[in-house]
């Protein structure tokens, strides 16, 4: 007869590509009572790019690919109101429950903010799914040294200009950057002030080839840095 400990519970993470979302799956996969078994990100069709971060849409499927994992998409357009995307997800929700109908928990990378905690619960309640935290209440400051330590890699992809200069956009997410960091900066970019994609990692069977394009200054505040594929054409599952 299984143990309670060896039925694991079977869960889908919510993936932007950034250093949270690698965070969080870290964790999960060192935690026996989870099954992490595919990860979900919000697609804007009109650029066909992975919402509010800006990369290229065959770069996350390039990370599922190489995390072994599926990687199933909330498809939205540009722009979109608040109600569409709630509309949009809970209707990915709805299919993600016919593909994967042994789901329970949907996780999330979030790590103080009680806000974004709150909506992400109000999401998902009457879903059938419950919500799942895996790194929240830890030390920002730890954390992001403990990113670096644990051998991954990370680019800045997206600044926001009102709060850090424009020109850390496309540097490596490492020690140097952490030092140079204004104090108001938190070391995760979990107020918003940057977001990252990584590029490698121990949770990755090989690195995903990019090469480092130019920064764009979009909406007279954000600095996106172009990433560009090299050798990907992976495929995600629409839902």
């Amino acid at each position: 007869m299984e143990s309670a400990l060896s039925v694991r519970q079977q869960v889908v993470l919510s993936w932007s590509g950034g250093k949270d979302s690698s965070l969080a799956l870290a964790a999960l996969r060192a935690d026996a009572r989870y099954e992490v078994v595919g990860l979900l990100t919000s697609i804007t069709t009109t650029y066909d790019r992975v919402s509010i971060h800006g990369v290229r849409r065959e770069l996350v499927a390039a990370q599922a690919a190489a995390a072994g994992l599926p990687l199933f998409e909330v498809l939205l357009e540009s722009p979109s109101s608040n109600a569409a995307y709630e509309a949009a997800f809970g209707a990915a929700l709805a299919r993600l429950r016919e593909l994967a109908p042994a789901v329970e928990l949907i996780a999330f990378g979030d790590l103080y903010l009680a806000e974004v905690r709150a909506y992400r619960e109000q999401l998902l309640a009457g879903t059938g799914f419950a919500p799942l935290f895996p790194l929240w209440g830890r030390d920002t400051t730890r954390l992001a040294a403990d990113f670096i330590g644990a051998g991954f890699r990370a680019v800045l992809v997206c600044v926001d200009t009102t709060q850090l200069a424009a020109t850390f956009a496309g540097r490596d997410f490492d020690a140097s950057l952490l030092e140079e960091l204004p104090a108001s900066v938190d070391p995760c970019g979990e107020g918003g002030e940057f977001h990252t994609f990584v590029w490698d990692g121990p949770h990755f069977r090989e690195p995903i080839p990019i090469r480092v394009g130019e920064t764009i200054l979009r909406d007279e505040r954000f600095a996106y840095t172009e990433l560009d594929p090299i050798g990907t054409g992976y495929s995600a599952v629409a839902l």
